[in-house]
Parts: C-alpha cells; structure tokens; sequence
C-alpha cells in the first residue's frame, strides 16, 4: 500500500510530479510553436493567394480561391471582420452550409496592407490548404505529424525513465537514514561511526549521539541516586526495626505502647520494601528476575495493611476472585502498585464501598468515592498532581506521586494501566496483567 508519509514516497512522488510538470511544459512550447508557425505558413500562403488571383483576374473586390479561401478588398469586407481583423492571424466561430447541413468551425483571418490597398484574407477551417503552389506548407503537415508522434514517445519514456530513476535514487537517500536507524538501534559504537559524515545524516547522527550521551549521563546520576539513598536509608531502617523490637520485648505485655512500637517496626520493614522496589524499578525490565507470585495474596495483605485508613468511616471493603491467581512479577513491584491504588481508594472514599477484582486477565480496584473531576484527566498520571474534594474544599493527604508510580510500574512491567469513571461515583481502575 502507497504511504505517503514514507520520505521515500514523497521523494518518487514529488519526481513524478516534477517530471510531468516538465513534459507539459515541453508540450506547451511545442504546442505554442506549431501554431505559430502554421499561422505564419497559413498567412504566407493566403498572401500568395493574392498574388496568384490579381495576376489571374485582375483587380477584383473579392476573390475566391478553392479549398476555403476567400479574400476581401477591405472596404468590400463583412463588417465584423473590418472589426477585428488586424496583421496578427485570428480565428472565429461561424456556421457553415454544406451538403450535411448546418455545422460550426473556424474562420481564420488577417489584415494585409499591399501598397495603398488594404485586404482582408480568411481561411475556413475544414479544407486542405492546395499545396501545389506552396509546398512547404505541405512539407510541414509532414513534419507536424512526425514530431507529434515523436512527442508522445518522448513524454512516455520521460515518464518511466523518472519513475524508474525515482525509485533507484531514492532507495540512495533513504539508505544513509535506514543506516541510522539501524545505528540507533544496535549501540553506541556503530552511531559513532557515522558521526564524521560531512551530509545531514552525519548532523543528526551527531546530535542523536549527544543527546544519548547526555540520557545515559542523566540515568546514571538517576541509578546512582537510587543506589545512595538506598544504601543511606537501609542502616538506620535497620537501626529502627532493631530497637523497636527491643523497646517491645521490654514493655509489658498489656502495656498499650506496645502497639505503637509494632507499629514503628512494621513502618520500617515497609519502608526497607519500598526502597527495594524502587531499586527494582531503576533496573531494566530484562534484567530482573519474575518468580511466580501469588496475586490473591500480595492484594489480600494489602487490604489489611491499610485498613486502618477505614477505621473511621462507614466504608467496606471486600476481594472477590473464584481461585488464586499468579504472575511472574517482582512481589515487591506488584505490592507496591497494588498498595497505591488500594490506598488511593481508601483514601478518597468517604461512604459506600471498595472492591477488588481478580480474574485471569486483569485486577480491577473499584471505589464509590470521590470520582476524578474531568478537568484532571489530562493530569491523572503525572507527579505531583493531587484531587481537592469537591465539597469540602479540604485536600485529602498524600503526595501526588502514588498513581504516577503505579503507572510506571505497569509500564515497566509491560502491563496496562486503565481508569474508568463509574456512573454512579467513584472509580474503576484496572491492571492488565496477562495480555
């Protein structure tokens, strides 16, 4: 099928365009050519007639010269051609009566001044010219013929010739760019090698290659970030799970702050989870190991982890699935976006209730809360973007960042990452994990 968005189409195209541009051109100017010359043949002729008639009838107001040829002393001339008629040969249409009845053609006229006598020669479209008496006339119907059919050869081979040189030169200027791509898409060392050209693929090869230089430079500050904070985090991480399980071994067994120092233990190991998966996440996809991990269960410790974000309000939550399911993820990526869209739905559903979804294609989280204002859509997942309650006008806490995160998890998973808005309030988000 043609693609005109192909640079290799548009380059044949635009040669086609241009080569037949050209060839009308050439038909023009032969076309232009052949009339003015047969007019000028035509004139010559008319006033050769005239010569012929006055030595054969003398001076006459009109004479008629057989095929079509008829000439006016001026002042015996029809008034219409008086008119018009000047040294440039015209034309105009008019009827005639032959034996098949009434038809139109063209008369051909000119005004000829000879000495003090002016006269008004025409021809009628429709005879042959008698060629005895001027034999070039006859040698140039000739020609005409000739070249007309030479013409047509001529813009027919011009034609395949650009079609054919099109489709070879442009495989010639499309082959440097596919070398690119191909460049781009193998390494760095074989782009390299094209960056010394002198031509515009060596211009964008060599700023291809700068801006790889500057991405690897900017994900290597990333992973190395990634890589510091973690290290930085993990000692005192450890430091507080640590004492938190000897500040809860040394408290009495009723005594309520043991509650409080499990719950700082447990913030740890959480946090020491988060951190793993954001190392995880920094890594390419293929370099990661995906054991089988069990959905139903990483959802179902999700629940309860963050069931105290409905430890106040009239809200149930309830997981419906009809067997375990499991996917070759990291258990650490899937808690992590699982956990995020759970929380967001206990967060932003003040009455009614959360359902997660679990079957063989998909995981869905749906909620009878807020919904998403349509002016946000644009904005779902980026950074930093936060919904304000529409009725409150108070801002429900977090930070912004929990569905871009699940957004790049799922794409770094190689899943699909959906929201629809429910008709009756709330949202349906839905993971797409075996596709």
């Amino acid at each position: 099928m043609f693609n005109i968005d192909s640079i290799a189409n548009k380059f044949r195209l635009s040669y086609l365009v241009f080569a037949i541009l050209l060839c009308a051109a050439f038909v023009s100017i032969f076309m232009y050519a052949e009339m003015r010359i047969e007019q000028d043949l035509v004139k010559g002729r008319l006033i050769q007639q005239l010569q012929l008639s006055q030595e054969k009838e003398g001076k006459q107001a009109v004479y008629t010269a057989n095929p079509g040829i008829k000439i006016y002393r001026y002042d015996s001339a029809p008034e219409n051609l008086k008119a018009l008629a000047n040294g440039t040969v015209q034309k105009t249409r008019v009827t005639v009566n032959n034996q098949a009845g009434e038809t139109k053609t063209n008369l051909h006229f000119f005004a000829y001044q000879q000495k003090e006598q002016k006269y008004v020669l025409t021809y009628l479209e429709g005879n042959e010219i008698a060629m005895e008496n001027y034999p070039v006339l006859a040698i140039f119907e000739e020609l005409e013929d000739i070249f007309a059919d030479a013409l047509k050869i001529a813009v027919l081979l011009s034609l395949l010739i650009a079609v054919l040189f099109s489709h070879l030169s442009s495989k010639q200027i499309i082959k440097p760019l596919l070398n690119l791509k191909k460049a781009v898409e193998t390494d760095h060392r074989n782009l390299t090698e094209l960056t010394h050209l002198p031509s515009e693929v060596g211009v964008l090869a060599r700023a291809i290659d700068e801006k790889n230089h500057k991405l690897e430079q900017y994900l290597k500050r990333e992973q190395l970030f990634t890589g510091d904070v973690s290290h930085e985090l993990r000692t005192p991480l450890t430091i507080i799970m640590g004492a938190s399980e000897v500040l809860a071994s040394q408290l009495e067994e009723n005594s309520p702050l043991i509650e409080f120092a499990n719950r700082i233990s447990t913030t740890a190991k959480e946090t020491s989870e988060i951190i793993s998966a954001l190392l995880l996440l920094s890594r390419a996809p293929e370099q990661l190991d995906t054991p089988q991990t069990s959905i139903n269960t990483i959802t179902l410790n999700e629940v309860t982890r963050l069931q105290y974000l409905l430890r106040h309000k009239p809200v149930s939550c309830k997981v419906v699935t009809d067997q375990d399911y499991v996917a070759y993820v990291r258990p650490e990526l899937l808690k992590m976006a699982l956990g995020n869209l759970i929380k967001n739905a206990f967060q932003y559903t003040d009455d009614g209730e959360v359902i997660v979804t679990i079957d063989a294609e998909k995981i869905t989280v749906t909620d009878t809360g807020l919904g998403i204002p349509e002016v946000m859509m644009p904005l779902l997942y980026e950074r930093f973007e936060r919904l304000n309650e529409v009725n409150k006008g108070d801002q429900v806490e977090g930070s912004g960042l929990g569905l871009s995160i699940v957004q790049r998890i799922t794409a770094h998973m190689g899943w699909q990452l959906t929201h629809q808005a429910n008709k009756t309030g709330g949202s349906t988000f839905s993971v797409y994990y075996n596709k």
